[in-house]
């Protein structure tokens, strides 16, 4: 007979429950607004790490049928309230990546994400870190915040700047850290290298019985953050670990469509490079960017890997009701 039971236990569940009733509580206090968004759209995640799920349509909407993506995040639709105006916003929905599974991954996830309008990718962590705390309350007892640039994490952990660092310097350190990788680390991009790094030798030390938050990353991988011109330019976004986990990722938000088109358009080259479908990039975020994007910082934070930490658990699948493979 197939086991049809809960994986997590009850108890986690109204654990899970009372979490997102603090959550919003956080937000119900601070006057930011709760919205939704739709789960699928017919442009999809460009960034080639991601991997979107498709769905297809056919009715009287589209006669000829449509393909639409499943959200790997609701940042586009957001983007959008906020371009028409309408302050500062938050969302609890689930979210799907494609080809993510493991001790922290599942390829179905409850994202909470959210923006500040008005904020700067620094204000936006002091607020993430508050959360964070306010919700362990209870659970956990931490230490102050730790803030620490990217720069400062690879000299301490690694003994080299990231931003300066080239190809051999950052291979060297790969190679010195005995990390396995399977890859032709003299030939590789950069950025390779130092998610190597990042993920192999400094992620297991953020976090140690406080919030570590990671900020000013190279410009390299702004992603969908503005770049400071510092010498050298940095990326205004953050990362927030606690026990080694990445919790949440932040962006004091880029608001140039024409920046934000290029980007995209290199994502769609990365990818075509890499061999990956070709995916349509968002049309709709683009206009809301020419029509205005307010002056904000937004951050997602993975509620699965929340709960995960609040109940002292060593896996999501501890904390899901049904994770994929008992959907």
């Amino acid at each position: 007979m197939v086991d049809w039971r809960p994986v997590a236990t009850l108890d986690v569940l109204r654990l899970r429950a009372r979490i997102l009733e603090r959550l919003r509580a956080f937000f119900s206090e601070r006057a930011v607004l709760e919205v939704e968004t739709p789960v699928f759209s017919s442009a999809a995640a460009t960034d080639p790490a991601l991997s979107s799920f498709t769905t297809h349509y056919t009715g009287p909407l589209f006669p000829r049928g449509q393909v639409f993506y499943c959200h790997t995040s609701p940042e586009f639709p957001m983007k959008r309230l906020l371009a028409a105006g309408s302050g500062s916003i938050y969302q609890i929905c689930k979210v799907f990546r494609n080809g993510e599974s493991g001790r922290i991954h599942n390829p179905e996830f409850t994202l909470l994400e959210w923006y500040r309008v008005g904020f700067d990718h620094r204000q936006l962590m002091d607020e993430a870190a508050v959360l964070v705390t306010a919700v362990l309350a209870g659970h956990r007892t931490l230490a102050a915040p730790e803030k620490l640039t990217y720069r400062e994490a690879f000299v301490r952990h690694c003994g080299i700047d990231p931003h300066t660092a080239d190809i051999r310097a950052l291979a060297g350190a790969i190679t010195r850290h005995e990390i396995q990788t399977g890859l032709d680390i003299g030939h590789e991009d950069p950025d390779v290298l130092r998610d190597l790094l990042l993920t192999h030798v400094i992620e297991p030390t953020l976090g140690r019985g406080r919030i570590t938050l990671l900020y000013d990353y190279p410009a390299s991988q702004a992603a969908l953050a503005c770049v400071r011109p510092d010498n050298p330019p940095v990326a205004e976004r953050f990362e927030l670990y606690l026990d080694g986990i990445e919790l949440a990722n932040g962006f004091h938000e880029l608001a140039d469509a024409g920046e934000q088109q290029r980007r995209l358009e290199h994502d769609l080259q990365r990818r075509a490079a890499s061999g990956l479908p070709a995916v349509p990039a968002d049309a709709r975020l683009l206009s809301a960017l020419r029509a205005g994007l307010p002056e904000c910082a937004g951050v997602a934070l993975g509620i699965d890997r929340l709960v995960m930490l609040a109940a002292g658990a060593t896996s999501l699948r501890d904390v899901i009701a049904f994770p994929a493979d008992c959907a």
